[in-house]
């Protein structure tokens, strides 16, 4: 009955949810996004090298 009562009658604590606006307002996003997309063009430099060489092969032995 006291379990019934304290779910029924407390209130809620994390209703709202936590507040990260202290660690986040700390990191600035758009380097994070810049260093991301760096990295993305990295991995994608030699394949995209790699099927730009075979197209031109392709072109010149027709």
């Amino acid at each position: 009955m006291a379990l019934g009562s304290l779910l029924v009658g407390g209130a809620p604590a994390f209703a709202v949810g936590p507040d990260f606006s202290t660690l986040t307002a700390a990191v600035d996003f758009g380097t994070v996004v810049t260093a991301v997309l760096a990295i993305a063009a990295l991995m994608m430099l030699p394949k995209v090298a790699g099927w730009g060489a075979r197209k031109v092969l392709g072109f010149i032995r027709g």
